[in-house]
Protein backbone atom coordinates (compact mmCIF):
# COMPACT_ATOMS: atom_id res chain seq x y z
CA UNK A 1 0.00 0.00 0.00
CA UNK A 2 1.07 3.49 -0.75
CA UNK A 3 0.28 6.30 2.02
CA UNK A 4 -0.46 9.89 -0.47
CA UNK A 5 -2.54 11.34 1.81
CA UNK A 6 -1.23 15.22 1.92
CA UNK A 7 -1.44 16.78 5.31
CA UNK A 8 -3.56 20.29 5.17
CA UNK A 9 -0.94 22.83 5.41
CA UNK A 10 -0.11 24.25 9.24
CA UNK A 11 2.52 26.23 10.73
CA UNK A 12 4.51 25.10 13.39
CA UNK A 13 2.44 26.79 16.14
CA UNK A 14 -1.14 25.47 14.31
CA UNK A 15 0.39 21.63 14.24
CA UNK A 16 1.33 22.15 18.17
CA UNK A 17 -2.61 23.15 18.79
CA UNK A 18 -3.71 20.22 16.83
CA UNK A 19 -5.16 17.39 19.20
CA UNK A 20 -1.70 15.37 16.90
CA UNK A 21 0.25 17.94 18.09
CA UNK A 22 -0.46 18.32 21.55
CA UNK A 23 -0.38 14.97 21.90
CA UNK A 24 3.35 14.55 20.63
CA UNK A 25 4.14 18.07 22.56
CA UNK A 26 2.69 16.14 25.97
CA UNK A 27 5.15 13.06 25.22
CA UNK A 28 8.15 15.06 24.37
CA UNK A 29 7.62 17.22 27.22
CA UNK A 30 7.34 13.69 29.58
CA UNK A 31 11.25 12.77 28.29
CA UNK A 32 14.01 14.23 30.41
CA UNK A 33 16.36 16.28 28.54
CA UNK A 34 20.17 16.19 28.84
CA UNK A 35 21.95 19.09 30.09
CA UNK A 36 23.85 21.34 28.52
CA UNK A 37 27.53 20.36 28.31
CA UNK A 38 26.74 16.24 29.61
CA UNK A 39 28.66 13.43 27.59
CA UNK A 40 27.31 12.58 24.34
CA UNK A 41 27.65 9.22 24.45
CA UNK A 42 24.46 9.70 27.28
CA UNK A 43 22.64 10.31 24.22
CA UNK A 44 22.72 6.31 23.32
CA UNK A 45 19.76 4.99 25.23
CA UNK A 46 19.32 1.50 24.31
CA UNK A 47 22.83 0.25 23.24
CA UNK A 48 22.76 -2.52 21.06
CA UNK A 49 24.39 -5.69 22.16
CA UNK A 50 27.95 -7.11 21.47
CA UNK A 51 26.20 -10.59 20.62
CA UNK A 52 22.99 -9.71 18.50
CA UNK A 53 22.62 -7.76 15.69
CA UNK A 54 20.98 -4.32 15.94
CA UNK A 55 17.29 -4.02 14.85
CA UNK A 56 16.91 -1.44 12.28
CA UNK A 57 14.31 -0.51 9.63
CA UNK A 58 15.51 1.55 6.99
CA UNK A 59 13.54 4.69 5.42
CA UNK A 60 14.90 5.54 2.29
CA UNK A 61 14.23 6.95 -1.05
CA UNK A 62 16.64 4.68 -3.11
CA UNK A 63 18.43 7.10 -5.05
CA UNK A 64 21.90 6.09 -6.20
CA UNK A 65 23.32 6.45 -2.42
CA UNK A 66 20.14 4.87 -0.88
CA UNK A 67 21.04 1.96 -3.03
CA UNK A 68 24.54 1.41 -1.43
CA UNK A 69 23.49 1.41 1.86
CA UNK A 70 20.67 -0.75 1.09
CA UNK A 71 23.53 -3.54 -0.23
CA UNK A 72 25.44 -2.62 2.95
CA UNK A 73 23.07 -2.93 5.69
CA UNK A 74 21.88 -6.31 3.70
CA UNK A 75 25.27 -7.85 4.07
CA UNK A 76 26.29 -6.86 6.83
CA UNK A 77 26.14 -9.46 10.23
CA UNK A 78 25.88 -6.73 13.06
CA UNK A 79 22.46 -5.42 11.20
CA UNK A 80 19.06 -7.45 11.36
CA UNK A 81 16.51 -5.65 8.90
CA UNK A 82 13.27 -5.81 10.15
CA UNK A 83 11.65 -3.97 7.05
CA UNK A 84 12.30 -1.05 4.30
CA UNK A 85 9.98 1.83 4.14
CA UNK A 86 10.39 3.35 0.92
CA UNK A 87 9.33 7.13 0.75
CA UNK A 88 9.24 10.22 -2.18
CA UNK A 89 12.23 12.08 -2.31
CA UNK A 90 14.98 11.59 -4.66
CA UNK A 91 12.77 10.43 -6.90
CA UNK A 92 8.79 9.71 -6.70
CA UNK A 93 7.98 6.87 -4.60
CA UNK A 94 5.92 5.24 -8.02
CA UNK A 95 10.10 4.62 -8.18
CA UNK A 96 11.45 4.38 -4.73
CA UNK A 97 9.07 1.41 -3.94
CA UNK A 98 10.23 -0.66 -7.15
CA UNK A 99 13.86 0.40 -6.38
CA UNK A 100 13.77 -1.08 -3.48
CA UNK A 101 12.04 -4.33 -3.97
CA UNK A 102 14.42 -4.34 -6.95
CA UNK A 103 17.71 -4.24 -4.74
CA UNK A 104 16.24 -6.75 -1.80
CA UNK A 105 15.91 -9.13 -5.18
CA UNK A 106 19.52 -8.73 -6.16
CA UNK A 107 20.76 -9.32 -2.53
CA UNK A 108 18.68 -12.66 -2.57
CA UNK A 109 16.76 -10.95 0.35
CA UNK A 110 13.41 -10.85 -0.06
CA UNK A 111 12.34 -11.78 3.09
CA UNK A 112 12.65 -8.03 4.12
CA UNK A 113 9.59 -6.52 3.70
CA UNK A 114 9.32 -3.58 1.88
CA UNK A 115 6.32 -1.06 2.47
CA UNK A 116 5.48 1.92 0.43
CA UNK A 117 5.09 5.18 2.64
CA UNK A 118 4.56 8.79 2.00
CA UNK A 119 4.79 10.19 -1.53
CA UNK A 120 4.34 13.98 -1.17
CA UNK A 121 5.64 16.17 1.68
CA UNK A 122 3.47 16.84 4.64
CA UNK A 123 2.28 20.50 3.33
CA UNK A 124 4.70 21.04 0.20
CA UNK A 125 4.98 20.17 -3.48
CA UNK A 126 7.31 17.38 -3.96
CA UNK A 127 10.91 18.29 -5.50
CA UNK A 128 13.11 15.48 -6.69
CA UNK A 129 16.79 14.92 -7.11
CA UNK A 130 16.69 13.28 -10.95
CA UNK A 131 19.57 15.47 -12.30
CA UNK A 132 22.29 13.75 -9.63
CA UNK A 133 20.49 9.99 -9.51
CA UNK A 134 19.12 9.66 -12.70
CA UNK A 135 15.48 9.54 -14.13
CA UNK A 136 14.60 6.10 -12.95
CA UNK A 137 16.86 7.17 -9.21
CA UNK A 138 19.10 4.35 -9.64
CA UNK A 139 21.73 6.11 -12.18
CA UNK A 140 19.30 5.76 -15.10
CA UNK A 141 20.85 2.11 -14.90
CA UNK A 142 17.62 -0.15 -16.15
CA UNK A 143 17.06 -3.63 -14.18
CA UNK A 144 14.27 -6.15 -14.55
CA UNK A 145 10.87 -5.17 -12.83
CA UNK A 146 10.86 -7.01 -9.44
CA UNK A 147 8.98 -10.08 -8.96
CA UNK A 148 8.80 -9.25 -4.90
CA UNK A 149 5.51 -7.69 -3.88
CA UNK A 150 5.42 -4.81 -1.22
CA UNK A 151 3.21 -6.16 1.83
CA UNK A 152 -0.24 -4.84 2.17
CA UNK A 153 0.94 -2.67 5.38
CA UNK A 154 2.19 1.20 4.89
CA UNK A 155 4.92 2.72 6.26
CA UNK A 156 3.29 3.75 8.77
CA UNK A 157 1.24 0.51 9.81
CA UNK A 158 4.33 -1.16 9.59
CA UNK A 159 6.65 1.00 11.68
CA UNK A 160 4.37 1.36 14.38
CA UNK A 161 3.46 -2.42 14.73
CA UNK A 162 7.08 -2.98 14.69
CA UNK A 163 8.27 -0.71 17.49
CA UNK A 164 5.10 -1.45 19.64
CA UNK A 165 5.96 -5.23 19.52
CA UNK A 166 9.63 -4.50 20.37
CA UNK A 167 9.90 -1.04 22.64
CA UNK A 168 12.98 0.31 22.62
CA UNK A 169 14.73 -2.09 19.89
CA UNK A 170 14.25 -0.78 16.81
CA UNK A 171 16.40 1.82 15.67
CA UNK A 172 14.97 3.83 12.88
CA UNK A 173 17.71 4.58 10.16
CA UNK A 174 16.30 7.46 7.92
CA UNK A 175 18.19 8.49 5.19
CA UNK A 176 15.77 10.11 3.31
CA UNK A 177 13.06 12.90 3.90
CA UNK A 178 12.05 12.73 7.32
CA UNK A 179 7.90 12.08 5.52
CA UNK A 180 7.18 8.50 7.19
CA UNK A 181 9.04 9.21 10.34
CA UNK A 182 7.32 12.41 11.14
CA UNK A 183 3.73 10.95 10.21
CA UNK A 184 4.23 8.06 12.50
CA UNK A 185 4.85 10.53 15.05
CA UNK A 186 1.60 12.39 14.16
CA UNK A 187 -0.51 9.61 14.36
CA UNK A 188 0.78 7.40 17.49
CA UNK A 189 2.28 10.53 19.79
CA UNK A 190 3.06 8.24 22.10
CA UNK A 191 5.52 6.01 20.17
CA UNK A 192 8.64 8.39 20.52
CA UNK A 193 9.27 7.09 23.82
CA UNK A 194 9.48 3.62 22.15
CA UNK A 195 11.72 4.39 19.58
CA UNK A 196 15.58 3.70 21.63
CA UNK A 197 17.42 6.00 18.79
CA UNK A 198 16.88 7.47 14.88
CA UNK A 199 20.06 7.70 13.00
CA UNK A 200 19.99 10.18 9.70
CA UNK A 201 21.37 11.33 6.87
CA UNK A 202 20.58 14.89 6.91
CA UNK A 203 21.38 18.39 7.54
CA UNK A 204 24.89 20.15 8.31
CA UNK A 205 26.14 22.53 10.63
CA UNK A 206 28.51 24.14 7.65
CA UNK A 207 26.58 24.09 5.02
CA UNK A 208 23.67 22.77 2.68
CA UNK A 209 23.95 21.44 -0.60
CA UNK A 210 20.18 22.19 -2.48
CA UNK A 211 20.39 25.53 -1.09
CA UNK A 212 23.34 27.70 0.72
CA UNK A 213 21.51 26.72 3.67
CA UNK A 214 19.33 23.46 3.42
CA UNK A 215 20.58 19.46 2.49
CA UNK A 216 18.28 18.17 0.50
CA UNK A 217 16.26 15.76 2.73
CA UNK A 218 15.52 18.46 4.87
CA UNK A 219 14.94 20.85 2.09
CA UNK A 220 11.98 18.69 0.69
CA UNK A 221 10.01 18.23 3.73
CA UNK A 222 11.19 21.04 6.68
CA UNK A 223 8.05 20.25 8.32
CA UNK A 224 8.49 16.60 8.85
CA UNK A 225 12.61 17.53 9.89
CA UNK A 226 11.12 19.67 12.66
CA UNK A 227 8.86 17.07 13.90
CA UNK A 228 11.37 14.44 14.68
CA UNK A 229 13.97 16.41 15.78
CA UNK A 230 11.41 18.05 18.42
CA UNK A 231 10.67 14.65 19.09
CA UNK A 232 12.67 13.99 22.29
CA UNK A 233 14.43 10.89 20.34
CA UNK A 234 17.77 10.47 20.81
CA UNK A 235 19.02 11.65 17.02
CA UNK A 236 22.52 11.23 15.52
CA UNK A 237 22.56 13.21 12.53
CA UNK A 238 25.32 12.43 9.63
CA UNK A 239 25.23 15.68 7.24
CA UNK A 240 27.01 17.36 4.96
CA UNK A 241 29.69 18.06 7.27
CA UNK A 242 31.53 14.41 6.79
CA UNK A 243 29.44 12.41 3.55
CA UNK A 244 30.71 15.29 1.41
CA UNK A 245 34.24 13.76 2.27
CA UNK A 246 33.68 10.74 1.33
CA UNK A 247 33.82 10.47 -2.42
CA UNK A 248 33.51 7.44 -4.92
CA UNK A 249 36.23 7.16 -7.38
CA UNK A 250 37.01 4.97 -10.65
CA UNK A 251 39.35 2.75 -8.55
CA UNK A 252 36.21 1.62 -5.74
CA UNK A 253 34.25 1.25 -9.23
CA UNK A 254 37.00 -1.29 -10.69
CA UNK A 255 36.66 -3.29 -7.08
CA UNK A 256 33.03 -3.77 -7.41
CA UNK A 257 33.06 -4.30 -11.12
CA UNK A 258 35.92 -7.34 -10.45
CA UNK A 259 34.18 -8.82 -7.71
CA UNK A 260 31.26 -11.27 -9.72
CA UNK A 261 28.43 -11.57 -7.22
CA UNK A 262 24.98 -9.77 -7.88
CA UNK A 263 25.04 -6.77 -5.43
CA UNK A 264 28.78 -6.03 -6.87
CA UNK A 265 27.59 -6.25 -10.30
CA UNK A 266 24.71 -4.02 -9.43
CA UNK A 267 26.45 -1.27 -7.48
CA UNK A 268 29.36 -1.51 -9.74
CA UNK A 269 27.03 -0.04 -12.98
CA UNK A 270 24.60 2.35 -10.68
CA UNK A 271 27.88 4.06 -9.56
CA UNK A 272 29.77 3.95 -12.99
CA UNK A 273 26.55 5.64 -14.60
CA UNK A 274 26.40 8.34 -11.76
CA UNK A 275 30.08 9.15 -12.17
CA UNK A 276 29.43 9.27 -15.58
CA UNK A 277 26.59 11.86 -14.87
CA UNK A 278 29.05 13.64 -12.49
CA UNK A 279 31.74 14.15 -14.82
CA UNK A 280 29.44 16.94 -16.74
CA UNK A 281 29.41 18.96 -13.25
CA UNK A 282 31.90 20.68 -11.17
CA UNK A 283 30.37 19.42 -8.04
CA UNK A 284 32.16 16.46 -7.18
CA UNK A 285 29.92 15.81 -4.49
CA UNK A 286 27.54 13.99 -6.87
CA UNK A 287 29.47 10.83 -6.28
CA UNK A 288 29.40 11.14 -2.17
CA UNK A 289 28.60 8.47 -0.05
CA UNK A 290 25.97 10.12 1.96
CA UNK A 291 23.28 7.17 3.08
CA UNK A 292 26.01 4.16 3.38
CA UNK A 293 28.26 6.40 5.52
CA UNK A 294 25.23 6.46 7.93
CA UNK A 295 24.68 2.81 7.67
CA UNK A 296 28.41 2.31 8.38
CA UNK A 297 28.47 4.13 11.49
CA UNK A 298 26.31 1.52 12.97
CA UNK A 299 28.67 -1.32 12.06
CA UNK A 300 31.82 0.72 12.81
CA UNK A 301 30.90 4.12 15.17
CA UNK A 302 34.77 4.81 15.21
CA UNK A 303 34.67 5.95 11.20
CA UNK A 304 32.59 8.94 12.78
CA UNK A 305 33.60 11.59 15.57
CA UNK A 306 30.48 13.70 16.89
CA UNK A 307 29.89 16.77 18.60
CA UNK A 308 26.63 17.41 20.80
CA UNK A 309 24.53 20.13 19.52
CA UNK A 310 21.17 21.70 19.93
CA UNK A 311 19.45 21.41 16.50
CA UNK A 312 16.36 22.73 15.00
CA UNK A 313 15.01 23.14 11.62
CA UNK A 314 14.19 26.05 10.08
CA UNK A 315 10.53 26.15 8.83
CA UNK A 316 9.21 29.25 7.83
CA UNK A 317 12.33 31.16 5.96
CA UNK A 318 11.85 31.98 2.42
CA UNK A 319 15.25 31.07 1.14
CA UNK A 320 16.03 29.23 4.37
CA UNK A 321 13.54 26.34 4.94
CA UNK A 322 15.11 23.12 5.52
CA UNK A 323 18.78 24.90 7.27
CA UNK A 324 19.51 22.57 10.40
CA UNK A 325 20.42 25.26 12.71
CA UNK A 326 22.57 23.95 15.65
CA UNK A 327 23.30 25.24 18.81
CA UNK A 328 26.86 24.53 20.90
CA UNK A 329 25.96 26.34 23.99
CA UNK A 330 23.14 28.62 25.11
CA UNK A 331 20.82 30.78 24.73
CA UNK A 332 19.09 29.50 22.10
CA UNK A 333 17.52 32.85 20.35
CA UNK A 334 14.83 33.07 17.87
CA UNK A 335 14.49 35.50 15.24
CA UNK A 336 13.61 39.32 16.75
CA UNK A 337 10.32 39.71 17.58
CA UNK A 338 8.12 42.09 14.82
CA UNK A 339 7.76 45.96 15.91
CA UNK A 340 4.35 46.05 18.01
CA UNK A 341 2.44 48.19 19.57
CA UNK A 342 3.21 49.02 23.02
CA UNK A 343 6.17 47.80 25.38
CA UNK A 344 8.90 46.44 23.39
CA UNK A 345 8.86 42.26 23.59
CA UNK A 346 11.76 40.47 24.36
CA UNK A 347 13.87 37.98 22.44
CA UNK A 348 12.60 35.19 22.43
CA UNK A 349 14.78 31.96 23.98
CA UNK A 350 13.88 28.36 23.71
CA UNK A 351 15.36 26.44 26.88
CA UNK A 352 18.98 24.86 25.60
CA UNK A 353 19.32 20.99 25.47
CA UNK A 354 21.30 19.19 23.10
CA UNK A 355 19.15 16.79 20.75
CA UNK A 356 21.67 15.39 18.35
CA UNK A 357 24.72 14.00 18.07
CA UNK A 358 26.03 15.93 15.16
CA UNK A 359 28.72 13.70 13.32
CA UNK A 360 31.66 16.16 12.66
CA UNK A 361 34.92 13.99 11.81
CA UNK A 362 35.45 11.20 9.14
CA UNK A 363 37.43 8.74 8.15
CA UNK A 364 37.43 8.16 4.76
CA UNK A 365 39.43 5.32 3.41
CA UNK A 366 38.17 2.97 6.79
CA UNK A 367 34.97 3.86 5.38
CA UNK A 368 35.63 2.06 2.15
CA UNK A 369 37.80 -0.59 3.79
CA UNK A 370 34.78 -1.30 5.15
CA UNK A 371 32.34 -0.71 1.92
CA UNK A 372 34.04 -2.77 -0.43
CA UNK A 373 34.60 -5.94 1.29
CA UNK A 374 31.13 -6.00 1.81
CA UNK A 375 29.67 -5.79 -1.24
CA UNK A 376 32.45 -7.69 -2.82
CA UNK A 377 32.57 -10.65 -0.78
CA UNK A 378 31.25 -13.73 -2.23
Amino acid sequence: MIEDKKIAPQTRREFLTTSAGIAVATTVAAIPVRAAGSAASSLAAFPPSASKPRRIIIDTDPGVDDAMAIFLALRSPELKIEAITPVSGNVPLALTLPNALRLVEIAGRTDVPVAGGASVPLVRDLVTAKYVHGENGLGGVEFPEPTVKPVAETATEIICRLVRSNPGEITIVAVGPLTNIATVLRSDPEIARLIPAIVLMGGGISHGNVTPAAEFNLYVDPEAARVVFDAGIPLTMVGLDVTEKVIVNESHIRQLRAAPNPVSQAAAKILQATFDLASHSDDVTYVAMHDPLTVASLIDPSLLSFTDYYVEIETEGEFTAGMSVGWLRPPARGSAPMALAGPAASVPETPFHTNAKVATGVHPERFFDLFIPRLTQA
